[in-house]
């Protein structure tokens, strides 16, 4: 593959509604209240000498369903004809506290409140003109690759000797045994320069979901505000920084262990003021441990820079096999959603009933095509590659595959070009519980496993010959 020249373009947009809204995450119906910070979509254009491409989105917000990326390439198209849509990739940071685009994904009665469909009008405006703005800003540029760390996310399920496991389980308890799987405090980061090696933006990749602060009434863009905030501070207000959520579906910041010892850690350096704060001031501490990770690579990355890289970009759909219902799953279903009937209404119910309800139906048409499709982008950029895919892709399928890909850096990229449920592993599908439970999966391990070979084939075969 020839090495060539590139030209790099950068945009952002503040999606930021200016009317309230129903808050996407949590199995209950939120209203946002008032905005804490802005959510924003921001853009990065590469374009080769010879036309290949790539427009990488990210934005702050819980998924991007497919039939929206869809509504924003179709705009991209009808506006920017040499924008080849097809190599658009659509992100998402996973923040609960931003809008949701699903009608009947909630139920409210309060009046004023913006129609999901009304945002995912006003979305798909701001992120395709987000995404045309970064094409007319390419101009001939360099990039550098880099590793750092920074402990952000953490494994969210407990184990106990009973072998059952629960997310956000109590490790207080005599029979808690340990956590479940791993956790990946690796930090992929790519900067951009323009022709006088001036920084003009950086792409921050890490295992975990922007959900800090997941419960809240407001606006938000989570931890990864108070992320470009530090680094903004540190550096230039000019540049851009487009986060990526790499495979991180029983990831998050939330700690089960070391509770105590990270709150007096917060109070010592200045974060905590008052109980109700430490959530706020958990994000800042977040945001100094990757702004600290940049600190760390930058300047030998800045040694490193390429002005010739080998670039190219495949867009392919696979099929998944889907996890069957059994009949057991759906007479728990209708035991489920009997039950809901017969007790006082919460706020949970509504979802509760809805994903029940889906089960029975999937059950009811699985037959019909057992395979679900999802788009793949794998992108070679010099001597690192990007691989997406529409998961809540739980941490050991990354693993699997960062392990075995041939590329010197793998920037992997969850919840992309559509919404997704989780994919729990083999283990967890056998401690059950949420996020492992027929309710929570469309993909089984299966194949999650299918994923894993799907992308390393296309990253090795980018890289020279597969890995046997």
């Amino acid at each position: 593959m020839e090495r060539e020249k590139i030209l790099i373009g950068w945009a952002k947009e503040d999606i930021t509604p200016d009317r309230p809204v129903l808050l996407h995450g949590q199995h209950y119906a939120r209203v946002s209240k008032y905005v804490n910070d802005p959510v924003t979509a921001t853009s990065l254009a590469i374009e080769s000498e010879k036309g290949e491409q790539a427009i990488l989105l990210s934005a702050d917000l819980v998924y991007i369903y497919e039939e929206v990326c869809n509504e924003v390439r179709e705009y991209v198209k009808g506006k920017m004809s040499e924008i080849d849509v097809q190599k658009i990739s659509f992100g998402a940071t996973h923040t609960h506290t931003g809008p949701t685009m699903k009608e009947g994904l909630y139920e409210t009665s309060e009046k004023g409140v913006m129609s999901p469909s009304e945002y995912t009008k006003f979305f798909v405006k701001k992120a395709g003109d987000c995404i045309i703005k970064s094409w007319q800003n390419r101009k001939e540029g360099m990039i550098s690759y880099g590793l750092g760390h920074a402990v952000v996310g953490h494994n969210r399920r407990a184990t106990y000797f009973d072998g059952s496991s629960k997310m956000y389980g109590n490790t207080d308890d005599l029979n808690f045994s340990h956590i479940e799987g791993y956790e990946d405090h690796s930090v992929n980061l790519l900067f951009t320069w323009d022709k006088n090696k001036k920084l003009t933006g950086m792409i921050i990749n890490i295992a975990c979901p922007s959900q800090e602060t997941e419960n809240a009434l407001f606006l938000s863009a989570d931890f990864w505000q108070d992320t470009r905030e530090e680094i903004y501070k540190r550096y230039s207000k000019d540049i851009f920084i487009l986060p990526q959520c790499s495979p991180a579906g029983d990831q998050s910041p939330h700690l089960l262990i070391g509770k105590k010892e990270e709150g007096r850690m917060l109070e010592l350096r200045g974060f905590k003021e008052k109980e109700e704060d430490i959530r706020m001031s958990a994000r800042k501490e977040i945001g100094r441990r990757i702004a600290n990770a940049v600190d760390d690579a930058l300047p030998y990355t800045k040694e490193d820079i390429k002005d010739k890289v080998e670039f190219k970009h495949i867009v392919k759909t696979i099929n998944l096999p889907m996890r069957m219902v059994t009949e057991e799953e759906v007479k728990q279903a209708k035991q489920e959603i009997e039950k809901l009937q017969r007790e006082k209404e919460t706020p949970n119910t509504f979802r509760h009933l809805s994903r029940n309800k889906e089960v029975i139906e999937r059950y009811n048409k699985q037959k019909e095509n057992p395979y679900l499709p999802m788009e793949l982008h794998v992108i070679r950029l010099g001597d690192i590659a990007f691989a997406t895919n529409r998961f809540e892709l739980f941490l050991d399928y990354g693993i699997r595959i960062k392990a075995r890909s041939k590329s010197i850096q793998t920037f992997l990229i969850q919840l992309s070009n559509g919404g997704g449920t989780y994919l729990p592993t083999e283990r967890a599908v056998k401690g059950r519980s949420y996020g492992a439970e027929i309710v929570d999966n469309l993909v089984g391990p299966e194949g999650g496993q299918v994923i894993v070979e799907e992308t390393l084939k296309e990253i090795n075969n980018l890289f020279g010959s597969v890995k046997k």
